[in-house]
């Protein structure tokens, strides 16, 4: 009979209607532990009511704000608030859309664990953390379940981001506590992906060099001492094909020429001098005595 009773009680959830306000609101010190998490603070006599309905843990409560309609879910840090009060994190009493000392509905429940869950950034600054999941891991600590289109809060290095839940599995509010999740990430709101730059103008290629056919090294005529002079060859080059220096009148840019060839005296240039060996006059200091 008694065992009857006591399962029967422990199918009945827990259900009030409190004041709501933002954790600002409190008396005493700041609580920023309770900002930048997902747990309330319910009065005493809350806690009494959860220990006689024999509540399974951990505790999860949903919120429903009956005027905008609007439903989360939250865990409880502490049962130390005013009676007839409870304090939520400010994010929460956003995306409630309460007034301070309006009044919630708190029930109790059971959440599934999730296995997954993806967030979008509500800031392109957001991808500026060197390693966004290590730091989601450890503000998801202070979490005891994800609600499905709420928006929650972080800080991280004295900035403040702002994370919107896409995606629950296996349900759209799903417990955290002691459980495998799998994070993902949307594309930030108002992120640009970087355009790529435009390919650098082709280089034109430079002029090819030039040869001239004329030009043929070595092409000039030896003489000895002391021997006959030899006739010059009649396959030495011409002066038609002998390159003069000077300036070069068709100069264009981005085309060099070297010029080897210099007209060479003697064949058939218009210069043809014969060569003589110590042609010069001798000359002496001693002059000869008149006889």
């Amino acid at each position: 009979m008694f065992s009857q009773l006591f399962n029967s009680m422990a199918d009945i959830p827990f259900e009030h209607d409190y004041k709501c306000y933002p954790v600002s609101f409190m008396s005493g010190d700041s609580r920023q532990d309770v900002d930048t998490g997902g747990k309330i603070i319910m009065p005493p006599s809350a806690l009494d009511a959860v220990t006689r309905l024999n509540i399974p843990y951990p505790l999860l409560f949903s919120l429903r704000n009956p005027v905008a309609d609007r439903t989360t879910h939250c865990g409880v840090l502490e049962f130390v608030a005013e009676e007839g009060r409870i304090y939520i994190p400010y994010w929460m009493f956003r995306n409630l859309c309460l007034q301070e000392g309006q009044r919630v509905t708190v029930k109790s429940g059971n959440l599934p664990k999730g296995d997954f869950v993806k967030f979008q950034p509500q800031s392109p600054e957001f991808i500026d953390i060197h390693n966004p999941k290590a730091v989601l891991e450890r503000v998801l600590r202070k979490f005891a379940c994800l609600t499905k289109g709420d928006t929650i809060s972080l800080n991280y290095n004295n900035h403040e981001y702002e994370l919107c839940v896409l995606e629950c599995k296996p349900a759209d509010a799903i417990s955290i506590i002691e459980c495998d999740l799998n994070v993902d990430f949307a594309t930030p709101i108002g992120y640009e992906a970087p355009t790529k730059q435009a390919a650098p103008a082709e280089e034109e290629e430079p002029a090819p060099l030039i040869v001239d056919s004329a030009f043929t090294p070595f092409a000039g005529q030896g003489n000895v001492l002391g021997r006959r002079k030899k006739k010059p060859t009649t396959d030495t080059p011409s002066s038609a094909n002998v390159i003069v220096r000077g300036p070069d009148l068709d100069f264009k840019i981005g085309k060099i020429i070297f010029t080897r060839a210099i007209p060479v005296a003697g064949v058939g240039s218009g210069l043809d001098v014969e060569f003589e060996a110590f042609k010069g006059t001798g000359n002496t200091i001693k002059q000869k005595r008149k006889k």
